[in-house]
């Protein structure tokens, strides 16, 4: 079983990244999707969330910004983020889950500075 995430990097404020999760090693399209963030000092919170069957939801800090998305035939989950802030910066990372299920990619670090 493994997850993956890539994408992260340095981006200035009002910029945009993509972020991918890739899945491997267990039936992907029956779990739930999420997209979490830790900020430096803070506790890790979830920011976006897809269903198996495709719905999407967004912390309040992100909606309008950020979309959630899947590719259930690549095993695939991304993260659009658009409008980029610096508090927005932290590991981002995504996790697959369905009921006592869980599975955690190692994070992807995003950075936003001029």
């Amino acid at each position: 079983v493994q997850v993956e995430e890539s994408g992260g990097g340095l981006v200035q404020p009002g910029g945009s990244l993509t972020l991918s999760c890739v899945a491997s090693g267990f039936i992907f399209h029956i779990y739930n999707g999420n997209w979490y963030r830790q900020a430096p000092g803070k506790q890790r919170e979830i920011i976006a969330s897809i269903s198996r069957g495709g719905s999407a939801d967004y912390a309040d800090s992100v909606k309008g910004r950020f979309t959630i998305s899947r590719n259930d035939n690549e095993m695939t989950m991304y993260l659009q983020m658009s409008n980029l802030q610096p508090e927005d910066a932290g590991v981002y990372c995504c996790n697959a889950h369905l009921a006592a299920a869980d599975f955690w990619g190692r994070g992807t670090q995003v950075t936003v500075s001029s």
